[in-house]
């Protein structure tokens, strides 16, 4: 699904295309209600439309929701269109910080980090990280593209395949992930998710 800009989702108005990965594409927006930019992040139809995985990524976007920390994105809302609202297709979205800056794999692409910087972006990865371990999460997604860096400091992105580890949750999210099902990105798994 390509979304035009000047359509509006919601009181999200699309101003332009942000970039897209397997848990849906990212759209740079104005919320009309703040008048503040947004990146406004459309589910796929497979998601949509199977409610197990729905149903995850509610629970999974209230618990990144409460993440609050200075070095994690922001979540700001999570909604549903219908059609019958006059906005043609149904759509599950969720809405962002809009954030400036380029991807860590976009600045590796160019060379590498001097060491300094890549031990002090190191601390901050794994502080943003702790704060997420803390809530019972894990992430499973750690990469370089799912970082940014932003003139105000790295902020860590994309929760689509986090999984809860705390007890009370961990029953509940085994039935959404199939046995036998690697997720994330294969080159930056750690081991023990390969053996499952």
């Amino acid at each position: 699904m390509s979304i035009k800009s000047g359509v509006r989702i919601g009181p999200y108005e699309v101003t332009g295309s942000l970039g897209a990965g397997g848990m849906g594409e990212v759209y740079k927006a104005r919320d009309t209600r703040l008048d503040r930019t947004v990146a406004l992040k459309v589910l796929p139809e497979h998601v949509a439309s199977d409610s197990a995985l729905k149903q995850r990524f509610e629970r999974e976007a209230r618990t990144v929701a409460a993440l609050n920390h200075p070095h994690i994105c922001t979540l700001h809302d999570i909604g549903s269109q219908d059609p019958s609202t006059g906005g043609g297709e149904a759509v599950d979205y969720l809405v962002m910080e809009h954030l400036e800056g380029e991807t860590l794999a976009d600045r590796l692409a160019r060379g590498p980090l001097p060491l300094g910087e890549a031990v002090q972006h190191a601390l901050v990865i794994l502080s943003a990280l702790e704060a997420v371990h803390r809530h019972g999460l894990l992430h499973r997604d750690l990469k370089p593209a799912n970082l940014m860096l932003t003139p105000n400091g790295l902020k860590l992105l994309d929760f689509g395949v986090a999984r809860w580890v705390t007890p009370a949750l961990s029953e509940t999210t085994a039935q959404l992930t199939q046995a036998g099902t690697v997720v994330g990105t294969p080159q930056y798994l750690a081991p023990e998710a390969l053996q499952g």
